[in-house]
């Protein structure tokens, strides 16, 4: 039984709840039978006359099913009719016992668990396409799962709780999503979630327990070294763990992430309007504009989120002044810190009147609107950026119209999400205001353009295309020495002059990467790019990818005929004609 397959649990379950019912099926009828055989009968001459075994199952067999077709094969004696009242009550209690046995097995809950791992099992090995498993649906888990659905990847969910699996069942999401109430550090749970199949493309660990994610890390590294594996740690002593793993693993902190987000904001504003729209935000368009003011802030709490915001700013040259009731947990004294909660007397310490900017970054939501009102009253200009810990706090913090909202589980699964979907979009980000990026296209807002005449101002889908695997008719033009270039697969098959509305925003060619790359750049196999466009745009540029003949009439704007037939008829036209 501990050898077996978890999957296979429902067969051992069911026999040992019914052994003993079945053996008291078995028993009465058995017991029946040899009654009616041993009972003598009397035939149509008076004789004495034995019943078969046969006869005596055919009269139980059609009794059970209360059909009754008389006494058969001739007419009872007064004790086979006794015998019969006494097998037919037995059969009936013996079938009301088994009856009640069947409705306790299908009440038990760990039959019920063994059948939906094995449904779980067999859904998971009829996956043919790229999955990612998600090893946690809580907020951050849930928000992740939504975005990978919406960009057309199956997804896999190990949950510990079943209430969290009840709730995701009941959610419509656009690729298949199969969920799991289990606890996913066991590592049989991993593999039955598809851990060691080769179309397993990422394992996330997002559950709230890091020592747990550091354990589904581990096992995930181990088991499948070509998955990407992806964990939220915001512990220092985990995450240094973590990155002996090496490979493709990927520690996602929250904290780091919005800090060197709010940084490069402060530098470039632009960044934050651009992040929103690429990211689906309900409502984002690439005209809105969020300008973090540089001058002095506030800091109120100054955990791990605090302490990265502070080295973030300090690196913008933003001066800083830190609020804490707990100064026992930081690691070294900060200069100017105010001991204490973030009331009106110290945010006045503090010099809230002519501080540009304001952190609310505790642990508690409540101390954190706290925070922002207290600091509105004494400076109505103020930027403020507050922390949401729940998300389903959602709408109270929306209300307080603060300047930006860090929730931390929005945080990690858009970083998560990128990671998976758009990999390249970290160097897109990073070239907007480098010197080479600003020299070639004379400045940020060229990208902006381009994207918001080219996309539109819809919510735009991210993919990233691999020429290697993702474009089956390029190999066949290759080898007929034509070249293709973006500028060639982005033509739109139902009018060629006319484009897709579709960008490339980084292409990655021979270890090289091109930012905004010019549509006569020739694409190869081996090259990755991320493209940024409508829905209509990606299932066109797909299908233009892996059917030869649209790409080649794309390409030379020739419709060559497709069927062996027409392509009979036209070298037969062909070598007719005259030359001139």
């Amino acid at each position: 039984m501990e050898n077996a397959p978890r999957s296979s649990r429902v067969t051992y379950i069911v026999l040992r709840h019914m052994r003993r019912p079945i053996i008291v099926l078995i028993t009465v009828y058995a017991a029946s039978m040899f009654g009616w055989v041993l009972i003598p009968g009397m035939d149509a001459q008076g004789n004495p006359a034995h019943m078969s075994f046969f006869h005596a199952f055919y009269f139980l067999a059609y009794t059970v099913t209360t059909t009754g077709f008389g006494e058969l094969p001739q007419t009872y004696t007064e004790a086979q009719r006794m015998w019969g009242i006494v097998s037919l009550y037995a059969g009936v209690i013996a079938w009301f016992y088994a009856l009640g046995s069947i409705v306790r097995l299908v009440q038990n809950q760990d039959f019920q668990r063994a059948a939906a791992e094995r449904r779980f099992a067999k859904e998971v090995a009829r996956l043919s396409e790229p999955f990612c498993i998600v090893c946690g649906f809580g907020n951050t888990g849930a928000l992740l799962t939504r975005g990978l659905s919406d960009a057309g990847l199956t997804v896999i969910v190990v949950e510990k709780k079943q209430e969290r699996v009840n709730t995701l069942m009941l959610r419509d999401y656009r690729a298949p999503v199969t969920a799991l109430c289990a606890d996913a550090r066991i590592p049989e749970h991993l593999i039955e979630a598809g851990l060691l199949k080769p179309n397993c493309k990422a394992v996330v660990a997002l559950t709230q327990d890091e020592e747990i994610n550091l354990k589904i890390a581990v096992t995930a590294s181990l088991l499948n070294k070509d998955a990407s594996i992806m964990v939220q740690s915001t512990s220092e002593e985990y995450e240094e763990t973590l990155s002996t793993l090496g490979g493709k693993v990927h520690i996602v902190d929250p904290f780091q992430t919005y800090a060197k987000y709010l940084a490069a904001i402060i530098e470039n504003p632009t960044i934050h309007s651009l992040n929103q729209w690429l990211a689906g935000t309900p409502g984002a368009t690439l005209d809105q504009r969020s300008n973090p003011p540089k001058g002095k802030w506030i800091l109120c709490g100054f955990g791990r989120m605090g302490h990265w915001i502070r080295d973030s700013l300090i690196l913008q040259g933003v001066t800083t002044l830190v609020i804490d009731p707990d100064p026992s947990t930081l690691d070294a004294p900060v200069d100017g810190m105010i001991v204490g909660r973030a009331s009106q007397e110290n945010l006045l310490k503090a010099g809230i009147e002519d501080a540009t900017g304001i952190v609310a970054g505790t642990h508690s939501d409540s101390e954190n609107l706290s925070i922002l009102l207290n600091a509105r009253a004494l400076n109505p200009d103020i930027f403020t950026l507050v922390r949401q810990n729940r998300y389903r706090n959602r709408d109270v913090f929306r209300a307080a119209r603060a300047g930006f909202i860090m929730v931390p589980s929005l945080v990690s699964a858009r970083r998560i999400l990128f990671l998976l979907v758009a990999p390249l979009l970290k160097t897109f980000f990073e070239s907007l205001h480098g010197p080479v990026f600003q020299a070639r296209d004379g400045s940020v807002n060229a990208a902006f353009d381009a994207l918001a005449k080219t996309v539109g101002g819809t919510q735009p889908r991210l993919w990233t295309l691999d020429a290697s695997t993702g474009a089956d008719a390029l190999p066949g033009i290759l080898r007929d020495g034509m070249t293709v270039t973006l500028g060639d697969i982005l033509r739109d098959p139902a009018a060629r002059e006319r484009r897709l509305a579709c960008l490339p925003l980084v292409m990655e060619s021979d270890r090289e990467h091109l930012v905004m790359p010019a549509l006569s750049a020739p694409l190869r196999p081996g090259d990755r790019v991320l493209f940024c466009g409508t829905p209509r745009a990606m299932r066109l540029l797909e299908a233009t990818l892996n059917n030869e003949y649209t790409l080649r009439y794309l390409i030379t704007g020739l419709d060559a005929p497709r069927g062996y037939v027409m392509q009979w008829f036209a070298r037969k036209f062909s070598a007719r004609v005259l030359p001139a």
